[in-house]
């Protein structure tokens, strides 16, 4: 069966959940022209956890026909102030409740490792964060929702880039989480081109455990290289050399992408992180991966 698709609005990131200029409903009825199966959320978004307003938000999801596949959550486990890593496990363990409430069962709950903070060393890092995901996977159980770790840049609002951002430090997070059921690798092949990567090794090394897809894809500014853009730790970064536009056009080989996630028997969603130019652009994107799970998954 071809795989089902679903729409995060990158574009609208800060005037819903920072300026407030939006609302989450108006999104919602804004996504209503787009060829999507889902509405990817993010905890942003929200205004409140109460269960009133949930199902307010969950009935226009209904209304509109969409289903919610993936909270969008961005827990900080890597703070090095022990107390805000608890409430840090206390927010997801919350946000859990909340994706099983908009998502249901077997719904994705979206898991960061937290911050680079400069003080935090490599393995003091992995230690608080596989310690933090296993504090929440019992959570996670208790709803059937399924945790998926990405392979992250930078959440929006925080300082520094994420702790995992790099592919060596990603693999050893994701090993060391022998969980199958309840957790997995929630993959974004443009992060990859962001943390100085290689989408492709990226994902054969973790396919097996990739439960969610993000799918958009990056462009060279005229005259600019890769190599140019590389900073001193190997990673790009959001250069503005480096743009968003219409997924399938750019540096990601999304042929290589589908015809590995077919091998591996992907059943999950994929979710375009697009619109930065646009609704227009968003459109064609989710028309290009329509085509691409036509050929790959029918």
């Amino acid at each position: 069966m071809p795989l089902r698709i679903s729409a995060f609005p990158k574009c609208y990131l800060d005037r819903i959940a920072g300026e407030r200029s939006m609302s989450v409903f108006d999104w919602i009825d804004m996504a209503r022209s787009l060829d999507a199966d889902g509405l990817e959320m993010y905890d942003g978004f929200f205004t409140s956890l109460e269960d009133a307003y949930l199902d307010q938000v969950g009935e226009r999801l209904e209304a509109a026909g969409f289903a919610m596949p993936m909270l969008c959550c961005s827990p900080d486990f890597t703070n090095p102030d022990p107390d805000g890593r608890k409430r840090a496990v206390e927010r997801e363990a919350e946000l859990i409740r909340v994706t099983r409430r908009l998502g249901g069962p077997r719904a994705v709950c979206r898991v960061l490792s937290g911050q680079r903070y400069p003080q935090v060393g490599r393995k003091q890092g992995l230690a608080w964060v596989v310690a933090c995901i296993e504090q929440v996977l019992p959570v996670a159980r208790e709803h059937d929702i399924v945790l998926g770790l990405e392979n992250h840049y930078k959440d929006s609002f925080w300082r520094y880039p994420e702790f995992a951002q790099k592919k060596d430090v990603f693999l050893e997070l994701v090993a060391a989480i022998a969980d199958r059921t309840h957790f997995g690798v929630q993959y974004d092949p443009s992060n990859a081109l962001v943390a100085g990567d290689d989408p492709i090794e990226l994902l054969r090394a973790v396919a097996d455990r990739v439960v969610s897809m993000h799918a958009s894809d990056r462009y060279l500014a005229e005259g600019a290289t890769l190599d140019e853009l590389r900073q001193t730790d190997g990673t790009l970064g959001y250069s503005p050399n480096l743009r968003h536009g219409v997924t399938g056009r750019g540096l990601n080989d999304y042929d290589a992408i589908f015809r590995i996630l077919a091998e591996h028997h992907y059943r999950g969603w994929v979710s375009i992180e697009d619109g930065m130019n646009g609704m227009e652009e968003m459109a064609e994107s989710l028309a290009f991966l329509r085509r691409m799970s036509a050929r790959y998954f029918s």
